[in-house]
């Protein structure tokens, strides 16, 4: 999970640790994370520092994932940073890092793991998108544009591995995440779980983006 936060990071995190999946985690401050309850058999949860705007950190980041618990068989990004105003708002360096982080992260994830995922012949990848990849914000372009762009860019992947055995989505999330509401985390936690699921099923058609609309 690169993005792990208290939210949907966390949900997706618990729904796949209670199916017997170690979670590790990639945040900027993992000490925020409350790893309790995610121990699974195949051992404790792992929390890793990481800076998703900086390549170098991102793959240091990964390198230390394989030399801990292997390859990644899983790979959730999560990553999105809010950037309101409109277009003629919006400060250049702001933007540039939302670009970094919303899209060039995943870039880099996918990367790090899908070498290993190719060679297995098997792999999930999935990516947290949203509404706004396809209906643009005037008050939150920058975002929007990073929603655009990890949608492209998943769409493309999955076109490309989809004869390898490797499988990738996009989650379209159309609404705010809050709990108790039809967009509850541990709701669109299920249905992450539910195309992994998809993903090694070989009898079940697969699908490039999925709609979360509550």
């Amino acid at each position: 999970m690169v993005g792990a936060g208290p939210g949907l990071g966390m949900a997706v995190a618990r729904r796949f640790a209670r199916e017997g999946y170690r979670p590790v985690l990639l945040a900027r401050r993992p000490e925020r994370l409350d790893l309790a309850g995610l121990a699974t058999g195949g051992g404790d949860p792992v929390a890793v520092g990481v800076d998703v705007t900086d390549e170098l950190s991102l793959r240091a980041a990964f390198a230390q994932v394989r030399d801990q618990v292997g390859h990644v068989e899983v790979l959730v990004y999560n990553v999105s940073t809010f950037l309101g105003g409109a277009v003629t708002e919006i400060g250049y360096d702001s933007f540039v890092r939302g670009l970094l982080a919303g899209i060039a992260g995943a870039l880099v994830a996918a990367q790090e793991v899908v070498p290993a995922m190719r060679a297995a012949g098997r792999g999930t990848v999935l990516v947290t998108g949203g509404g706004t990849a396809t209906e643009p914000s005037v008050t939150a372009a920058g975002l929007a544009v990073q929603k655009a762009g990890i949608r492209s860019l998943a769409l493309s992947l999955a076109a490309e591995l989809a004869p390898t055995g490797v499988h990738v989505a996009t989650v379209t999330i159309r609404g705010t995440i809050a709990a108790g509401t039809p967009f509850d985390p541990d709701l669109i936690a299920e249905t992450y779980w539910q195309l992994h699921l998809r993903s090694a099923d070989p009898t079940r058609t697969w699908q490039p983006e999925v709609d979360f609309t509550g």
